[in-house]
């Protein structure tokens, strides 16, 4: 009960004797001048994680450093719910570069891109054009990496913010692999790198990142619940086939 009491703000109990509060004033010290209060500091300058990456991605040489200096940025939240920083898989001397989303669970499971059914449909696709990820040349290989390292929680679509604090390392990561032909894969690739969504309608249509050949195409987990869509995606591997070719 007393504890009560006390929740509900009644902390002072009352007395055997009343007490002439009006007399208090003659017999108890004068309450002391309040002490100054120090003016508070300016409060300090918000950090901004896309400046901060893009300091860190000028500084870095090369693939393993870019990986390492990725793995160690503190400030995409997604790293505190992923299993595995997913970076890349392929051949980073490729003549193409893919570029999906964000790790679903089983890239966050096993630290690869594209190895859930999607990517099993990717590899599919690939394979009709003769080109692979394990293939042993360049001029038939892949390099596959994502938007995001890092998986978003309950496979969502990745937020504008953590797109924008990722970008600077994205961009560095296309200029040290440096391919031929970039394939923005899904709607987030669109939006990162060309600030446009809207896939459906972007698909097939050639255009330019950082001043290489780029083509967007629909994401293979699109494919899996749309199977009709697989003929215009097969429009888009022969015209990648094509583009290799010179044609």
């Amino acid at each position: 009960m007393l504890a009560w009491h006390i929740e509900c703000g009644a902390d002072e109990a009352i007395l055997d004797a009343t007490i002439d509060r009006y007399g208090l004033d003659a017999v108890l010290p004068k309450p002391a001048a309040p002490a100054t209060v120090a003016t508070p500091e300016a409060a300090p300058t918000p950090v901004d994680p896309a400046q901060i990456a893009a300091a860190m991605a000028a500084n870095v040489a090369d693939l393993e450093s870019l990986r390492d200096t990725m793995d160690r940025f503190p400030y995409c939240e997604l790293r505190q719910g992923a299993r595995n920083f997913v970076f890349a898989d392929g051949r980073p001397e490729a003549r193409v570069m893919i570029v999906g989303e964000a790790p679903g669970r089983e890239e966050d499971l096993e630290g690869r891109p594209f190895v859930g059914r999607a990517g099993q449909l990717l590899d599919r696709m690939l394979g009709a054009i003769d080109m692979a990820r394990d293939a042993t040349t360049p001029e038939q290989a892949v390099y596959i990496t994502n938007v995001l390292p890092w998986r978003p929680p309950g496979n969502r679509t990745p937020e504008a913010g953590e797109i924008a604090m990722m970008l600077p390392f994205l961009e560095r990561h296309i200029a040290l692999a440096d391919p031929e032909i970039v394939i923005l894969m899904g709607n987030v690739p669109c939006q990162a790198l060309l600030g446009r969504v809207g896939i459906t309608r972007l698909r097939g249509q050639w255009t330019e990142v950082l001043g290489r050949p780029a083509l967007p195409m629909v994401h293979p987990a699109y494919l899996l619940r749309q199977p009709a869509a697989k003929r215009e995606a097969w429009a888009d591997l022969l015209s990648l086939k094509a583009r290799l070719l010179g044609q």
